[in-house]
Protein backbone atom coordinates (compact mmCIF):
# COMPACT_ATOMS: atom_id res chain seq x y z
CA UNK A 1 0.00 0.00 0.00
CA UNK A 2 1.84 3.23 -1.13
CA UNK A 3 2.15 6.15 1.84
CA UNK A 4 1.67 8.73 -0.96
CA UNK A 5 -1.45 7.36 -2.62
CA UNK A 6 -2.26 10.88 -4.50
CA UNK A 7 0.98 12.01 -5.26
CA UNK A 8 2.06 12.14 -9.47
CA UNK A 9 5.09 13.30 -11.06
CA UNK A 10 5.40 17.19 -9.95
CA UNK A 11 3.81 19.77 -11.75
CA UNK A 12 7.48 21.53 -12.13
CA UNK A 13 8.79 18.57 -13.62
CA UNK A 14 5.89 18.66 -15.78
CA UNK A 15 5.67 22.22 -16.94
CA UNK A 16 9.62 22.01 -17.45
CA UNK A 17 9.23 18.66 -19.83
CA UNK A 18 6.33 20.57 -21.85
CA UNK A 19 8.59 23.25 -21.93
CA UNK A 20 11.47 21.28 -23.63
CA UNK A 21 9.45 19.48 -26.30
CA UNK A 22 8.05 23.03 -27.23
CA UNK A 23 10.77 25.01 -27.03
CA UNK A 24 9.53 27.46 -24.52
CA UNK A 25 11.43 29.61 -22.71
CA UNK A 26 11.19 28.21 -19.20
CA UNK A 27 10.26 30.74 -16.51
CA UNK A 28 8.33 27.80 -14.70
CA UNK A 29 11.26 26.48 -12.05
CA UNK A 30 12.58 28.56 -9.87
CA UNK A 31 16.26 28.05 -10.54
CA UNK A 32 18.39 31.00 -11.69
CA UNK A 33 20.08 30.42 -15.62
CA UNK A 34 22.99 33.03 -15.39
CA UNK A 35 26.29 31.73 -14.32
CA UNK A 36 27.77 31.77 -10.75
CA UNK A 37 30.16 34.16 -9.43
CA UNK A 38 33.52 33.60 -10.81
CA UNK A 39 35.06 33.51 -7.53
CA UNK A 40 33.09 30.54 -6.54
CA UNK A 41 34.24 28.64 -9.53
CA UNK A 42 37.94 29.85 -8.60
CA UNK A 43 37.59 28.42 -5.40
CA UNK A 44 35.92 25.29 -6.69
CA UNK A 45 38.85 24.79 -9.33
CA UNK A 46 41.56 25.13 -6.45
CA UNK A 47 39.72 22.71 -4.24
CA UNK A 48 38.88 19.97 -6.28
CA UNK A 49 42.85 19.05 -6.03
CA UNK A 50 42.71 19.05 -2.67
CA UNK A 51 41.67 15.91 -0.22
CA UNK A 52 38.14 17.08 0.33
CA UNK A 53 36.75 13.99 -1.46
CA UNK A 54 35.77 11.71 1.87
CA UNK A 55 32.95 11.91 4.20
CA UNK A 56 32.45 14.89 7.00
CA UNK A 57 31.03 14.63 9.71
CA UNK A 58 27.65 13.92 10.18
CA UNK A 59 26.61 17.22 11.29
CA UNK A 60 28.20 19.12 8.64
CA UNK A 61 31.92 20.31 7.92
CA UNK A 62 33.30 22.21 11.46
CA UNK A 63 34.33 25.29 9.09
CA UNK A 64 31.15 25.48 7.26
CA UNK A 65 29.28 25.09 10.53
CA UNK A 66 31.23 27.67 12.32
CA UNK A 67 31.23 30.27 8.61
CA UNK A 68 27.21 29.54 9.96
CA UNK A 69 27.24 30.63 13.16
CA UNK A 70 28.76 34.10 11.76
CA UNK A 71 26.49 34.76 9.37
CA UNK A 72 23.70 34.46 11.20
CA UNK A 73 25.31 36.46 14.58
CA UNK A 74 26.04 39.27 11.62
CA UNK A 75 22.87 39.29 9.98
CA UNK A 76 20.44 38.22 13.23
CA UNK A 77 22.01 38.98 15.68
CA UNK A 78 22.02 35.42 17.31
CA UNK A 79 24.92 33.31 18.84
CA UNK A 80 24.01 29.51 18.02
CA UNK A 81 25.89 26.69 19.22
CA UNK A 82 27.72 24.87 16.44
CA UNK A 83 27.57 21.01 18.10
CA UNK A 84 23.88 21.50 19.54
CA UNK A 85 21.70 23.76 17.41
CA UNK A 86 23.02 23.50 13.85
CA UNK A 87 22.76 20.72 11.00
CA UNK A 88 24.07 21.02 7.30
CA UNK A 89 21.23 19.29 5.12
CA UNK A 90 20.80 17.77 1.46
CA UNK A 91 19.23 21.05 0.44
CA UNK A 92 16.41 22.73 2.28
CA UNK A 93 13.51 20.50 1.61
CA UNK A 94 15.61 17.04 2.88
CA UNK A 95 16.24 19.82 6.16
CA UNK A 96 12.63 19.87 6.24
CA UNK A 97 11.59 16.18 4.98
CA UNK A 98 13.85 15.38 8.09
CA UNK A 99 12.60 17.45 10.37
CA UNK A 100 9.28 17.07 10.50
CA UNK A 101 9.61 12.79 10.43
CA UNK A 102 11.65 13.71 13.59
CA UNK A 103 9.02 15.49 15.72
CA UNK A 104 5.31 14.42 13.90
CA UNK A 105 4.17 11.20 15.24
CA UNK A 106 1.07 8.96 14.18
CA UNK A 107 -1.81 11.07 14.47
CA UNK A 108 -0.13 14.70 15.01
CA UNK A 109 -1.67 17.95 13.39
CA UNK A 110 0.00 20.14 10.94
CA UNK A 111 -1.14 23.22 9.78
CA UNK A 112 0.00 24.13 6.25
CA UNK A 113 -0.70 27.48 5.00
CA UNK A 114 -2.16 27.63 1.43
CA UNK A 115 -0.86 27.94 -1.17
CA UNK A 116 2.23 26.06 0.15
CA UNK A 117 5.44 24.44 -1.27
CA UNK A 118 4.15 20.87 -2.56
CA UNK A 119 7.20 18.95 0.10
CA UNK A 120 4.93 19.66 3.45
CA UNK A 121 2.22 17.46 3.13
CA UNK A 122 3.94 14.51 1.44
CA UNK A 123 6.67 14.83 4.55
CA UNK A 124 3.27 15.13 6.80
CA UNK A 125 1.73 11.88 5.74
CA UNK A 126 4.89 9.77 5.54
CA UNK A 127 5.66 10.90 9.34
CA UNK A 128 2.06 9.43 10.10
CA UNK A 129 1.00 12.70 10.72
CA UNK A 130 -2.25 14.42 9.30
CA UNK A 131 -1.63 17.46 7.19
CA UNK A 132 -4.41 20.71 7.96
CA UNK A 133 -4.50 22.84 5.23
CA UNK A 134 -5.65 26.65 6.07
CA UNK A 135 -5.78 29.34 3.10
CA UNK A 136 -4.01 32.39 3.49
CA UNK A 137 -5.72 36.03 2.88
CA UNK A 138 -6.90 37.04 -0.41
CA UNK A 139 -3.71 39.46 -0.64
CA UNK A 140 -1.15 36.00 1.06
CA UNK A 141 -1.00 37.74 4.52
CA UNK A 142 -1.69 34.99 7.44
CA UNK A 143 -4.77 34.42 8.59
CA UNK A 144 -4.37 34.00 12.43
CA UNK A 145 -7.89 33.86 13.21
CA UNK A 146 -8.15 30.50 11.11
CA UNK A 147 -5.08 29.03 12.07
CA UNK A 148 -6.25 29.33 15.67
CA UNK A 149 -9.83 27.81 15.11
CA UNK A 150 -7.46 25.03 13.02
CA UNK A 151 -5.63 24.12 16.20
CA UNK A 152 -6.64 20.86 18.55
CA UNK A 153 -4.98 18.96 21.37
CA UNK A 154 -3.23 16.91 18.10
CA UNK A 155 -1.47 19.84 16.31
CA UNK A 156 1.96 19.57 16.96
CA UNK A 157 3.60 22.09 14.07
CA UNK A 158 2.85 25.13 12.07
CA UNK A 159 4.85 25.23 8.96
CA UNK A 160 5.10 28.99 7.98
CA UNK A 161 7.26 30.10 4.33
CA UNK A 162 8.66 33.62 4.43
CA UNK A 163 9.51 35.29 2.23
CA UNK A 164 6.77 33.09 0.47
CA UNK A 165 6.74 30.61 -2.36
CA UNK A 166 4.83 30.72 -5.02
CA UNK A 167 2.89 34.27 -3.56
CA UNK A 168 6.41 36.53 -3.48
CA UNK A 169 4.52 37.57 0.14
CA UNK A 170 7.01 38.70 3.04
CA UNK A 171 5.10 38.95 6.30
CA UNK A 172 5.74 42.03 8.54
CA UNK A 173 6.23 42.88 12.19
CA UNK A 174 2.66 42.52 12.94
CA UNK A 175 2.73 39.01 11.38
CA UNK A 176 5.22 38.02 13.92
CA UNK A 177 3.84 39.73 16.99
CA UNK A 178 0.48 37.55 16.13
CA UNK A 179 2.22 34.35 15.77
CA UNK A 180 4.10 34.64 18.92
CA UNK A 181 0.60 35.65 20.98
CA UNK A 182 -0.89 32.91 19.19
CA UNK A 183 2.11 30.33 20.26
CA UNK A 184 2.03 31.60 23.97
CA UNK A 185 -1.35 30.28 23.85
CA UNK A 186 -0.94 27.17 22.68
CA UNK A 187 2.31 26.22 24.49
CA UNK A 188 2.58 22.59 23.15
CA UNK A 189 2.88 24.01 19.14
CA UNK A 190 5.99 23.62 17.65
CA UNK A 191 7.16 26.13 14.12
CA UNK A 192 8.78 25.13 11.38
CA UNK A 193 10.28 28.35 9.60
CA UNK A 194 11.21 27.92 5.97
CA UNK A 195 13.10 30.89 4.87
CA UNK A 196 15.12 29.94 1.65
CA UNK A 197 14.52 32.98 0.35
CA UNK A 198 15.94 35.28 3.25
CA UNK A 199 17.97 37.33 1.09
CA UNK A 200 15.78 37.93 -1.13
CA UNK A 201 13.21 40.73 -0.09
CA UNK A 202 12.40 43.80 -1.20
CA UNK A 203 9.24 46.01 -0.02
CA UNK A 204 10.58 45.10 3.67
CA UNK A 205 13.75 43.66 5.39
CA UNK A 206 13.21 40.06 6.14
CA UNK A 207 12.09 39.72 9.85
CA UNK A 208 13.86 35.84 10.53
CA UNK A 209 12.74 33.31 13.26
CA UNK A 210 16.42 34.09 14.69
CA UNK A 211 15.39 37.31 15.50
CA UNK A 212 12.13 36.38 17.74
CA UNK A 213 13.50 35.62 21.55
CA UNK A 214 9.90 34.04 22.42
CA UNK A 215 9.92 31.54 19.47
CA UNK A 216 13.78 30.18 19.73
CA UNK A 217 13.11 27.16 22.22
CA UNK A 218 10.00 25.97 19.50
CA UNK A 219 11.43 27.03 16.31
CA UNK A 220 13.09 25.09 13.53
CA UNK A 221 14.58 27.16 11.12
CA UNK A 222 15.07 26.03 7.30
CA UNK A 223 17.75 27.64 4.85
CA UNK A 224 19.19 27.16 1.64
CA UNK A 225 22.29 27.86 0.00
CA UNK A 226 21.46 27.01 -3.14
CA UNK A 227 19.05 29.43 -3.17
CA UNK A 228 20.98 32.03 -1.72
CA UNK A 229 24.58 31.42 -3.78
CA UNK A 230 22.31 30.63 -6.87
CA UNK A 231 23.65 27.19 -7.16
CA UNK A 232 20.85 25.52 -6.49
CA UNK A 233 22.29 21.66 -7.74
CA UNK A 234 24.38 21.76 -5.20
CA UNK A 235 21.73 21.01 -2.57
CA UNK A 236 23.31 22.22 0.34
CA UNK A 237 20.95 23.86 2.92
CA UNK A 238 21.13 23.98 6.77
CA UNK A 239 18.62 24.09 9.81
CA UNK A 240 18.90 25.72 13.17
CA UNK A 241 16.73 24.50 15.90
CA UNK A 242 17.15 24.22 20.35
CA UNK A 243 19.11 21.56 20.98
CA UNK A 244 16.54 19.30 22.46
CA UNK A 245 14.87 19.09 19.15
CA UNK A 246 17.90 19.24 17.05
CA UNK A 247 18.91 16.04 19.12
CA UNK A 248 15.59 14.31 17.40
CA UNK A 249 16.40 15.58 14.27
CA UNK A 250 19.73 14.35 13.83
CA UNK A 251 18.61 10.94 14.60
CA UNK A 252 16.50 11.02 11.28
CA UNK A 253 19.41 12.67 9.42
CA UNK A 254 21.99 10.23 9.79
CA UNK A 255 19.94 7.47 8.47
CA UNK A 256 18.39 9.28 5.50
CA UNK A 257 21.62 10.94 4.43
CA UNK A 258 24.40 10.82 6.80
CA UNK A 259 26.50 13.71 5.92
CA UNK A 260 26.21 15.96 3.12
CA UNK A 261 27.94 16.38 -0.09
CA UNK A 262 31.89 17.25 1.17
CA UNK A 263 33.42 19.33 -1.86
CA UNK A 264 30.57 22.06 -1.64
CA UNK A 265 30.76 22.25 1.79
CA UNK A 266 34.31 22.99 1.48
CA UNK A 267 33.54 25.16 -1.31
CA UNK A 268 30.90 27.35 0.39
CA UNK A 269 32.88 27.47 3.60
CA UNK A 270 35.72 29.43 1.82
CA UNK A 271 33.51 31.22 -0.21
CA UNK A 272 31.37 32.65 2.62
CA UNK A 273 34.21 34.99 3.54
CA UNK A 274 33.87 36.85 0.02
CA UNK A 275 30.75 36.88 -0.53
CA UNK A 276 27.99 40.06 -0.01
CA UNK A 277 24.14 38.68 0.88
CA UNK A 278 23.52 42.19 0.93
CA UNK A 279 23.81 42.27 -3.37
CA UNK A 280 21.17 39.83 -3.75
CA UNK A 281 18.77 41.26 -3.06
CA UNK A 282 19.39 44.16 -5.16
CA UNK A 283 20.00 42.05 -8.19
CA UNK A 284 16.89 40.50 -8.01
CA UNK A 285 15.28 43.75 -7.74
CA UNK A 286 16.51 44.95 -11.02
CA UNK A 287 15.79 41.73 -12.80
CA UNK A 288 11.93 42.20 -10.89
CA UNK A 289 11.61 45.46 -12.13
CA UNK A 290 13.15 44.56 -15.66
CA UNK A 291 10.47 42.26 -16.05
CA UNK A 292 7.67 44.18 -14.68
CA UNK A 293 8.41 47.00 -16.74
CA UNK A 294 8.79 44.52 -20.16
CA UNK A 295 5.12 42.88 -19.35
CA UNK A 296 3.57 46.69 -18.42
CA UNK A 297 1.98 46.37 -21.34
CA UNK A 298 0.25 43.22 -21.51
CA UNK A 299 -2.97 41.88 -20.43
CA UNK A 300 -1.84 40.28 -17.22
CA UNK A 301 -2.71 42.06 -14.35
CA UNK A 302 0.94 42.15 -12.53
CA UNK A 303 0.96 41.52 -8.52
CA UNK A 304 2.83 42.61 -5.83
CA UNK A 305 6.38 41.04 -5.26
CA UNK A 306 8.15 41.58 -2.19
CA UNK A 307 10.54 38.62 -1.86
CA UNK A 308 11.60 35.47 -3.86
CA UNK A 309 12.43 35.36 -7.30
CA UNK A 310 8.70 35.20 -8.55
CA UNK A 311 6.32 37.08 -10.09
CA UNK A 312 2.51 36.16 -9.90
CA UNK A 313 0.43 37.35 -12.84
CA UNK A 314 -3.24 37.14 -13.32
CA UNK A 315 -4.69 36.46 -16.16
CA UNK A 316 -8.59 36.44 -16.30
CA UNK A 317 -8.49 39.23 -18.79
CA UNK A 318 -7.08 37.04 -21.25
CA UNK A 319 -9.30 33.52 -20.64
CA UNK A 320 -11.43 31.70 -18.83
CA UNK A 321 -9.56 28.37 -18.99
CA UNK A 322 -8.22 26.83 -15.72
CA UNK A 323 -5.02 27.86 -14.77
CA UNK A 324 -3.17 24.06 -15.33
CA UNK A 325 -4.61 24.36 -18.58
CA UNK A 326 -3.81 27.78 -19.23
CA UNK A 327 -0.17 27.30 -18.44
CA UNK A 328 0.17 24.38 -20.48
CA UNK A 329 -1.62 26.84 -23.59
CA UNK A 330 1.16 29.16 -22.80
CA UNK A 331 3.67 27.01 -23.62
CA UNK A 332 2.28 25.29 -26.40
CA UNK A 333 0.89 28.48 -28.23
CA UNK A 334 3.19 31.19 -27.00
CA UNK A 335 6.89 29.69 -26.03
CA UNK A 336 6.89 30.83 -22.00
CA UNK A 337 6.33 28.35 -19.79
CA UNK A 338 5.00 28.94 -16.28
CA UNK A 339 3.57 27.61 -13.02
CA UNK A 340 -0.04 27.44 -12.19
CA UNK A 341 -0.80 28.78 -8.56
CA UNK A 342 -3.80 26.57 -8.17
CA UNK A 343 -1.56 23.24 -7.41
CA UNK A 344 -0.09 24.96 -4.09
CA UNK A 345 -3.60 24.88 -2.31
CA UNK A 346 -5.45 21.14 -1.24
CA UNK A 347 -8.49 21.79 -3.45
CA UNK A 348 -6.67 23.07 -6.15
CA UNK A 349 -8.39 26.53 -5.83
CA UNK A 350 -8.65 28.92 -9.41
CA UNK A 351 -7.91 32.32 -9.22
CA UNK A 352 -6.54 32.53 -12.72
CA UNK A 353 -3.30 33.13 -11.12
CA UNK A 354 0.18 32.04 -13.05
CA UNK A 355 3.52 32.13 -11.18
CA UNK A 356 6.95 33.21 -13.46
CA UNK A 357 10.44 33.40 -12.07
CA UNK A 358 12.53 36.14 -12.94
CA UNK A 359 15.84 34.51 -11.67
CA UNK A 360 16.78 34.28 -15.83
CA UNK A 361 19.35 36.42 -17.15
CA UNK A 362 17.76 39.39 -18.86
CA UNK A 363 18.06 38.33 -22.40
CA UNK A 364 15.79 35.50 -21.29
CA UNK A 365 13.19 37.68 -19.40
CA UNK A 366 13.20 40.58 -22.23
CA UNK A 367 12.61 37.74 -25.21
CA UNK A 368 9.50 35.77 -22.67
CA UNK A 369 7.85 39.25 -21.91
CA UNK A 370 8.09 39.96 -25.98
CA UNK A 371 5.99 37.06 -26.39
CA UNK A 372 3.60 37.65 -23.27
CA UNK A 373 2.97 41.24 -24.33
CA UNK A 374 1.49 40.35 -27.82
CA UNK A 375 -0.96 37.46 -25.76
Amino acid sequence: MSKLPNTTASIFSVMSQLANEHNAINLSQGFPNFPVDKRLLEISERLLTENIHQYTPMTGLPSLLEKIALLTKKNYDRIINTNNELLVTSGATQGIYTAINALVNMGDEVIILDPSYDSYEPSVLVAGGKPIRISLNDDYSPNFNRVEDAITAKTKLIIINNPHNPTGKVWDEQDFEALETLLEKHTHVLLLSDEVYEYISFKHAHISINTRPKLLNRAIIASSFGKSLHVTGWKVGYLIAPEPLMKEIKKIHQFLVFSVNSTAQHIIAEYLDIVDFNEISTMYAKKRSLFQEAIKKSRFEILPSEGTYFQVVNYSEISDKNDVEFAKELIKNHGVAAIPISVFYKDAIDKKMLRFCFAKTDDTLLNAAHKLVKI
